[in-house]
């Protein structure tokens, strides 16, 4: 048998105490608890990076339009390839008080065009992961037409959750197509795989140089133009004028080149953009028009989900904007979305939009509409849409 020890012991009978012990096993509850917790990481980490790109553009309130200036302010100029930070556009100021209703203040709506209407701010949980996606080249472009509702267009389509859009005007292939295409990426927002980066520019659509330009960029580009009766839409344009500018010509005297004869002025930019066949023509020799799609700026008053149903489906997205995520408000005279991207608040197109029209000579008014007639009609049969302007 074992050795014995001092005091009449074996060494089989040496205290448990003087031998290595397993570690107590933790209670059962304290197990399932461990277990329980780390399910829960693992699910918030999934759910999180699932909603990087998605989560930003949920429906959250949006009474269209009125989101912070800074959010607002169009995005600063990247250095260019040799490291020095280009300058921006210098814009002379008009001349003449005729002249300031003329082009300088197609310069000044553009801006305004820009300015207040929609931030471009990622919800908390896109900020998070700031870092995922990648920026690319716009897929869809809202081209035209100013006053037309472009911006209401793009604050709908922003409620997407496949739909990423730049918020301020780039206005890259009119003003500054010189500082390159890396510039103008380096403006889009971060994207996922499956979603779509978009831009509008209503300038674009009046622009020579713009059909080219983008081709050149792809041509496989979708373009979407919103159209709005030219005669409406002229006297809007001279309405947002006007807000700014208190001391222009009035809108009889801009429009005619000789109020007798009854020549109408196709200078003044309010009306040379409403000849919508004639800008068309020059896309149409860079784009075919199945890859264009226009949207009726009446329609997307009276019937905000039907038009985008029909914008859903060229750009290849899933329905998801439906007639609840509307309301008409009464006091704007604009349908607005009961949820907007990244917010929770009730919120409609600002106080720059919706503007009561100055009372214009009926008289100027039939002359107008006598003189859009023929091309408005054209434009019927080249886009196979009757818009019913006339």
């Amino acid at each position: 048998m074992g050795q014995r020890l001092s005091g009449g012991r074996s060494c089989l009978d040496v205290p448990g105490r003087l031998l290595p012990q397993p570690p107590p096993s933790p209670p059962p509850v304290r197990r399932k608890l461990a277990l329980l917790f780390a399910m829960l990481c693992i699910w918030l980490y999934m759910f999180l990076y699932s909603c990087a790109g998605s989560c930003a553009a949920a429906p959250g309130l949006l009474l269209l339009g009125s989101g912070s200036r800074a959010a607002h302010a169009p995005p600063a100029p990247a250095p260019g390839p040799d490291g020095t930070t280009p300058r921006l556009p210098f814009q002379a100021a008009p001349a003449t008080p005729l002249a300031a209703g003329r082009e300088p203040a197609e310069g000044a709506a553009s801006q305004e065009e820009q300015s207040p209407e929609t931030p471009d701010s990622p919800s908390p949980i896109s900020s998070f992961f700031s870092g995922s996606g990648s920026k690319q080249l716009p897929q869809a472009i809202i081209i035209g037409v100013k006053k037309g509702g472009t911006r209401a267009l793009l604050e709908f389509l922003r409620v997407h959750p496949d739909v990423r859009a730049v918020g301020a005007e780039p206005h890259f292939f009119d003003r500054s197509y010189d500082k390159g295409l890396a510039w103008y990426r380096d403006l889009m927002p971060r994207t996922l795989d499956g979603q779509i980066t978009m831009e509008k520019t209503p300038s674009y659509f009046v622009t020579r140089e713009a059909p080219a330009r983008i081709s050149a960029m792809s041509k496989d580009t979708k373009l979407i133009v919103v159209v709005r009766d030219p005669v409406t839409r002229a006297i809007s344009d001279y309405t947002q004028t006007l807000s700014k500018r208190p001391d222009i010509p009035t809108f009889e005297s801009l429009t005619f080149k000789n109020r007798t004869t009854g020549l109408i002025d196709t200078s003044w930019s309010a009306i040379r953009i409403g000849i919508y066949a004639k800008h068309l023509e020059h896309w149409l020799r860079h784009f075919p028009i199945g890859q264009m799609l226009f949207v009726s700026g009446e329609r997307l008053i009276s019937d905000p989900a039907g038009e985008l149903g029909r914008v859903q489906d060229f750009l290849g997205l899933k329905r998801i904007i439906t007639d609840k995520h509307f309301y008409f408000n009464e006091t704007k005279g604009f349908p607005c979305l009961k949820k907007a991207e990244g917010s929770s608040k009730p919120h409609c197109l600002g106080k720059t939009k919706g503007r009561t029209h100055p009372e214009i000579d009926r008289e100027v008014v039939r002359l107008l509409r006598d003189f859009y007639r023929p091309f408005n009609l054209k434009f019927y049969q080249m886009t196979g849409q009757d818009f019913g302007w006339d």
